[in-house]
């Protein structure tokens, strides 16, 4: 064990599980486990929950598909939410999710690295100044943790403002401009839609084929119309009836240069993860021309680009609208579960469980849907676990240690140990005399606990930087 090197961190030892990621996915474990009485810790690299939502996504995000599909487990939408919750709507749902499970993730910490040793038997998490431990970790960070920025030559060269979506907030700063959107999926033709009320004339670059579906169907969600379909008709049949509906809704986007996949959009999104664009408004305006379609751009000059057809454009500003990644290979060492992109090398429905206590969760391309099925099959499975290492799980207030009152039934001196690893201090009726007695008698026995499973204590342990504490977050 190290001393000096680690001097800086203290360390933690945590009986739940580490979940690493306080967005919607990691709130989901954390919720199914508090739920089923087991505690955890949430690590998050910054001071809110679901960063994404709160710090990179524009103003005007809403839902793109109906509210009763992105629920998280064990708690709906309100009631008085539309079908489609704005940014600030699912945000504030969010917030009282984690309330409602007395969620506290642990804020401001970012993962340098994580690792499984083989030796003891724990996950080994360690921030810029903790170290934390544990049997299990969860990695929940998802497929969008980091933006993506195209490697476009020349991108360095241009003069004006390079924005990637992921800091765009508003049209506004963006009046009267003509602006170069690199990408074309739901971020991309919202971007477009959005530039438009501003006065702006936005180019969309289309690089590859894209499916675009509209949002709606005569009232209808066209994914509501889908996931009902599939119920009852192979998938292939449902694809080629979406698309029925697309051309009847839509047209042929083809004319406006949107080519569609030869794949169907949900086999598609099944088998890469790309998700069909659900249309709120951004394909009238194409035919309008107040959105242009452009084809993919060779070179990017300083006051512009250069396209593939030989066409040349100036643009006062380009945003990207190029997604996002993984970032678990920058911190996960050592683990042959993931790919080098980032992804469960396992497809979903079985991409959540690894070896050696290690789960995932918003990795299944899936979105919120694949989010509730991971976090409900990881709490199912880490409780198993827990109950064989802490006995059949009760509430605390159906505690046979206590009396109703609240006291330990067993009285001083040896009421200060119950079973499964519990312990009181502060009920001896006998003040802080008391108090240093049951103290010293719970440090002997958890140190004497703690020596069988992680071996003697070395001197680095004295430092008050080694410090072990014990987190809990249980509702």
């Amino acid at each position: 064990m190290s001393s000096c090197l680690e001097e800086k961190h203290s360390r933690i030892f945590v009986t739940g599980p580490i979940i690493v990621g306080a967005g919607p996915s990691g709130l989901s474990v954390a919720a199914c486990l508090s739920n089923r009485g087991v505690p955890s810790v949430i690590l998050e690299r910054t001071d809110c929950l679901a960063s994404l939502w709160q710090k990179r996504t524009y103003d005007r995000l809403k839902l793109h598909i109906p509210k009763h599909f992105c629920e998280l487990p064990l708690m709906k939408f309100p009631r008085n939410f539309p079908r489609y919750p704005s940014k600030q709507q699912f945000i504030s749902y969010v917030e009282s999710y984690a309330a409602r499970f007395n969620i506290k993730p642990v804020f401001n910490q970012t993962v340098e690295k994580a690792e499984f040793d083989v030796a003891s038997g724990l996950w080994t998490v360690k921030t810029q100044d903790v170290v934390y431990s544990s049997t299990w970790l969860v990695v929940a960070t998802g497929e969008n943790a980091e933006p993506v920025i195209p490697d476009i030559p020349g991108l360095e060269k241009f003069t004006g403002p390079v924005v990637h979506t992921s800091a765009y907030k508003s049209g506004s700063e963006f009046a009267n401009q003509k602006v170069l959107v690199v990408g074309c999926g739901n971020s991309g033709m919202e971007v477009c839609l959005d530039l438009c009320r501003y006065n702006a004339l936005p180019h969309m670059v289309v690089r590859n084929s894209v499916h675009v579906l509209p949002r709606d169907f005569f009232g209808l969600s066209s994914f509501g119309i889908a996931m009902t379909l599939l119920k009852w008709f192979p998938l292939k049949l449902v694809d080629n009836l979406l698309l029925l509906l697309a051309i009847f809704s839509l047209g042929n986007t083809d004319r406006l240069g949107l080519r569609r996949p030869k794949t169907g959009p949900i086999e598609l999104k099944n088998v890469t993860g790309k998700t069909p664009v659900l249309d709120v408004g951004a394909i009238s305006l194409i035919q309008s021309g107040q959105i242009r379609v452009t084809q993919a751009v060779k070179e990017i000059t300083k006051k512009g680009a250069k396209f593939v057809n030989g066409q040349e454009m100036e643009f006062d500003s380009i945003i990207l609208a190029t997604g996002y990644k993984s970032n678990v290979p920058y911190w996960l060492k050592d683990n042959s579960f993931f790919t080098k992109e980032g992804m469960p090398k396992t497809p979903f429905p079985n991409g959540w469980k690894g070896e050696n206590g290690l789960y995932t969760v918003g990795f299944t391309r899936r979105g919120l849907l694949g989010t509730a099925f991971d976090a409900v099959k990881i709490a199912e499975d880490i409780t198993d676990q827990w109950m064989k290492m802490n006995g059949p799980l009760s509430s605390s207030n159906d505690n046979s240690f206590f009396t109703k009152e609240g006291m330990p039934k067993t009285p001083f001196p040896n009421g200060w140990k119950g079973e499964n690893g519990l312990y009181t201090v502060g009920f001896t009726r006998r003040g802080l005399l008391g108090t240093a007695f049951d103290a010293v008698k719970i440090a002997e026995d958890i140190t004497d606990q703690w020596m069988k499973m992680n071996g003697p204590l070395s001197s680095s342990n004295v430092c008050s930087s080694h410090i072990i504490h014990f987190h809990f977050n249980k509702s």
